[in-house]
């Protein structure tokens, strides 16, 4: 049986040589890490965009879905628009930008993964294309669309990218 892992290439391949410093997964978990997050970000897929909404679907208390909300909408994932029902007043709602959007397939991913191992194959709820019925399902593809297995990846440094605290 082969490696059962990403091929580490360069200077990364010696993992006891460096460290994973400014990790893109470190920094999404900081903004999407929590359970009240991914869970409302699950709302906004659903089409949930008014406060009340959020606290009682996700079942927190109004004041935690008040916090996530804000949080999620100074990261960027989230956005407030305007609205008002007959003879009320204005008032907001959260709505995907497209950073949030963009998201989709990590959520998707968790909820696919909980689904073939938490819930042995038989899922609450289907995620399928609407038109057709058909699955929807996240899977590893290249750029030039060939499916990729963990043992295919290969993890080397971004010759273009710059540590933050660098002074260029």
């Amino acid at each position: 049986m082969g490696a059962m892992s990403a091929v580490m290439e360069g200077a990364l391949a010696d993992l006891g040589s460096w460290k994973p410093a400014d990790c893109s997964l470190v920094k999404a978990l900081e903004v999407v890490g929590t359970r009240s997050a991914l869970l409302i970000l699950r709302e906004c897929y659903y089409g949930t965009t008014r406060f009340g909404g959020f606290a009682q679907r996700v079942g927190i208390t109004e004041r935690a879905a008040a916090k996530q909300l804000r949080q999620l909408t100074e990261a960027g994932l989230l956005a407030k628009r305007p609205y008002r029902d007959e003879g009320d007043r204005t008032r907001e709602e959260y709505v995907l930008t497209e950073m949030g959007r963009d998201l989709l397939p990590a959520v998707l991913g968790l909820i696919q993964w909980g689904d073939k191992h938490l819930h042995n194959g038989r899922p609450p709820v289907l995620h399928v294309e609407h038109d057709t019925g058909t699955a929807v399902r996240v899977e590893l593809r290249s750029e030039a669309g060939n499916p990729v297995a963990l043992e295919d990846i290969g993890v080397r440094r971004n010759p273009r990218w710059r540590s933050p605290s660098s002074s260029s």
